[in-house]
C-alpha cells in the first residue's frame, strides 16, 4: 500500500511541475479548431544569464523526438510567456536568426512569409503571451496583441517550429524543456 500512495505521490507532483517554470503556468491542454493539444513540455529562454521567457510547446500526440513532431501535419501551437520586457525588433531578430539556420536552402521560398510574419509580432511587456499556433490547411497564426492573422504553409509552419526544437535551436535548454526531455 506505501507503494501505492508514493507512485501516486510521484505521478501528481510530475503533473503538477510539468504545467509551471519559472512561476509560469500552463494549462496541460488546450483547444485548437476543436481538437485537443497536449502541453509537451515547457522551457526556458535565456540570453547571457537573463530569463527571458519561458514557451510552452501543445501538440495533438506529445512526444521527445523533434522530427516526429515536425513531420506529423497536425495542430500544434507555442505558448511564449515574457518574463521581461521585449521591444518587437528584439524578437523578430531572434526569430529571423533561427529561422535561417535551420531553413538553409528553403529560406528563398519562406521569405515573403517570414517578412508578413515578422510584421506581426508586437513588442511585448512582462507577463504577456506570444500564441503561434498551426492549423492544417490553414496556416500559423499569430495572436500577441490583436487579432489571428494566418500566414500560409506546413513548410512555413516547420521552418518556424525549427526556431525551437529544430537542429540548431535558439537555445538548448528551451529545446530539451519543449520536448519534454
Amino acid at each position: 500500500m506505501k507503494r501505492l500512495v508514493l507512485l501516486s505521490g510521484l505521478m501528481v507532483g510530475s503533473l503538477a511541475f510539468a504545467g509551471e517554470l519559472k512561476g509560469v503556468k500552463m494549462p496541460d491542454e488546450v483547444t485548437v479548431e476543436g481538437k485537443t493539444l497536449k502541453l509537451n513540455g515547457m522551457g526556458l529562454r535565456v540570453k547571457f544569464i537573463v530569463s527571458v521567457y519561458v514557451a510552452g510547446l501543445y501538440v495533438e500526440n506529445k512526444s521527445t523526438d523533434p522530427a516526429t513532431i515536425l513531420k506529423n501535419d497536425e495542430a500544434r501551437r507555442v505558448d511564449m510567456k515574457m518574463l521581461r520586457d521585449l521591444d518587437a525588433k528584439t524578437i523578430v531578430e531572434a526569430i529571423r536568426t533561427g529561422f535561417e539556420k535551420n531553413s538553409g536552402a528553403q529560406m528563398g521560398a519562406l521569405k515573403e512569409r517570414l517578412d508578413k510574419f515578422c510584421s506581426l509580432i508586437p513588442a511585448l511587456k512582462e507577463g504577456q503571451t506570444l500564441t503561434l499556433t498551426y492549423v492544417p490547411g490553414k496556416g500559423t497564426s499569430v495572436v500577441g496583441a490583436g487579432e489571428a492573422t494566418f500566414i500560409t504553409g506546413k513548410d512555413f509552419s516547420d521552418a518556424l517550429m525549427s526556431v525551437w526544437i529544430g537542429k540548431s535551436p535558439v537555445d538548448d535548454g528551451l529545446k530539451k524543456g519543449m520536448l519534454g526531455q
